[in-house]
């Protein structure tokens, strides 16, 4: 049994968000749960009331807006004090061209950045300072495998993920000796809301639940950066070292992720 905690955690209000918190929960950690659908925010609180024995703090907004998280950490830092464990869970997925159909896809683009990129800097950004003086703490970001190389289709996507992930080491590179340890978790296919429409076949697939057992792990042990399942890990490997020509010609009719609706 992990030793009870406190937890700040984003994008807390479905798939491995939820995951996280019910897990955390579960070891006693007063949670702050962060995400933009206030009545699943409460519908997950009164859940977790039922079995937590700490508090279950939940704040409404979103991480691309950073007054609205300021607000939600300079709140979570006076009710329960330095967080044990930042985790920068939230992202978007949606399958993007760039030119073709006019400027369609651009917004697109942006809310990918600005969620899965700027989101992870405005998740740590008001809780440092104060991690810092403590000369403790975790700071967790989610990145993913698709971060490895560039999928064709998912061009915001594997770009936003390959910035988390340089991001990350920069990070933790700048904050050695300080006491704050930073990891990057590189998930590969995980069954959640975001994967339920994937038109493709997702080898090594496995549930939230089990994904956040072993991000909770890795967590613990504070692993500079952790992809899993353990093939997805294999995968990545070869995908980094495969040669540009090789991977061209293997990815070049590769499925692609459905194309985000945009207002005509």
């Amino acid at each position: 049994m992990l030793p009870a905690v406190n937890v700040f955690i984003t994008g807390a209000s479905s798939g491995l968000g939820e995951a996280l918190a019910y897990r955390y929960a579960k070891t006693g950690a007063t949670l702050g749960l962060f995400a933009r659908r206030r009545d699943r925010l409460r519908s997950l609180q009164e859940s977790l009331t039922t079995t937590a024995s700490s508090p279950i703090h939940i704040y409404e907004g979103d991480v691309a807006d950073v007054q609205t998280l300021q607000r939600a950490a300079q709140h979570f830092l006076a009710s329960v004090g330095v967080p044990d464990i930042v985790i920068a869970n939230a992202g978007v997925s949606h399958g993007t061209i760039t030119g073709g159909e006019g400027d369609s896809d651009l917004p697109v683009f942006r809310e990918v950045f600005d969620t899965n990129v700027m989101g992870i800097v405005h998740t740590f950004h008001p809780f440092i300072d104060a991690m810092r003086d403590a000369k403790h703490g975790t700071l967790v970001g989610v990145a993913s495998v698709a971060g490895f190389r560039g999928l064709p289709g998912s061009s915001a996507y594997s770009a936003s993920k390959a910035a988390a992930i340089s991001y990350l080491e920069s990070l933790r590179v700048d904050l050695r000796g300080s006491g704050i340890a930073v990891v990057t978790l590189c998930p590969g296919f995980i069954a959640t809301p975001m994967t339920a429409n994937n038109p493709y076949p997702m080898p090594f697939l496995i549930s939230a639940s089990e994904a956040a057992d072993l991000m909770v792990r890795a967590i613990a042990q504070k692993k500079r950066r952790y992809t899993f399942p353990w093939p997805m890990m294999l995968v990545g490997k070869l995908l980094r070292v495969l040669p540009d020509a090789a991977y061209d010609v293997l990815f070049a009719h590769a499925p692609h992720k459905p194309r985000k609706s945009q207002p005509g």
